[in-house]
């Protein structure tokens, strides 16, 4: 019988955590806080792995280690390419050779999403998508926005532990379609981003104070809850308003290009959003958070 943090723990099921980044350490950290036995992988930044061992966490040093203390494993990595590897490498999740049930919250592409599953089925693998909507301060707080993909028994066996670290979880449909639907949600936010970079650009060009935008737009029929986190940066300085790289918004817009292109959809305003991120990508912003693409396009136009 299990001790978490003084308490019995008799019927939880055994988590795996691999991802305890920027949005992984929040969501793991309320998992273990309400009481779930949770294991993480090691991490290159220590900080995140060493406090959540703190808080009653064990620690394994490979996929297929966790695999073998876990009976559900989520993942939060950067995209299709990293969960391919944690899950059919060498030392991966299906190394373990014993089922599991896999929920992914990364940002992944949805064809790669249902061969993945398609091919771990026969394995004992069951993989779900439920990825994430909001911030690493909501992560903390335990109000994400999830998106869940998968068989109505299988996402109803997941439910509990999503239950720990979000505020609402929305079904989508069939295993891809939480990927699907979180594309979708982030071509909307990072083309918010672009437009907001280049209409201070433009106001800048013209006289007008981000001061004055904020004035016209805060508090009106384009307000929202994307531009209120946009703001803290572009009128408060707060650099860690939106900590979402520049580098993994052009990955999910370039995701969403290829979805587009699989199914002969022409989508122009999602090209001109893309190339909004490449070239803050290719001139060497690629580390730097959303907002700050309002400095960047600024400085493309002579401006500050």
């Amino acid at each position: 019988m299990r001790q978490v943090h003084g308490k019995r723990n008799v019927s939880k099921e055994r988590i795996g955590f691999i991802g305890v980044g920027l949005m992984g350490h929040g969501m793991a950290k309320n998992i273990v806080e309400k009481g779930w036995p949770l294991t993480v992988m090691g991490h290159r930044n220590r900080e995140p792995v060493e406090d959540l061992k703190g808080r009653g966490a064990n620690e394994a040093r490979t996929p297929k280690e966790l695999a073998e203390q876990s009976d559900i494993v989520l993942l939060c990595v950067t995209g299709s390419t990293q969960v391919q590897a944690v899950l059919t490498g060498s030392d991966g999740l299906a190394a373990a050779g014993k089922p599991l049930l896999v929920i992914d919250c990364s940002t992944s592409e949805p064809s790669v999403t249902t061969k993945l599953a398609e091919e771990l089925a026969p394995k004992g693998i069951t993989l779900i998508d439920a990825p994430l909507g909001r911030t690493p301060v909501d992560a903390e707080a335990g109000q994400l926005d999830v998106m869940v993909g998968g068989p109505d028994e299988v996402v109803e066996r997941a439910r509990p532990v999503l239950e720990a670290f979000s505020g609402r979880i929305i079904r989508t449909g069939p295993v891809g379609t939480g990927h699907t639907m979180k594309l979708l949600n982030n071509f909307l936010s990072m083309g918010y981003a672009a437009l907001y970079a280049e209409a201070l650009a433009l106001g800048g060009k013209v006289g007008l104070t981000p001061q004055v935008f904020d004035s016209v737009i805060q508090g009106g029929r384009m307000d929202c809850g994307f531009y209120q986190t946009f703001r803290r940066y572009m009128i408060e300085g707060d650099r860690n308003a939106h900590k979402f790289t520049l580098r993994n918004g052009l990955k999910d817009v370039s995701y969403l290009a290829s979805l587009a292109n699989s199914v002969g959809l022409a989508n122009p305003v999602g090209a001109a959003v893309r190339n909004s991120y490449a070239l803050a990508v290719g001139t060497g912003h690629g580390d730097d958070y959303v907002p700050m693409l309002t400095d960047i396009v600024a400085k493309q136009n002579g401006i500050g």
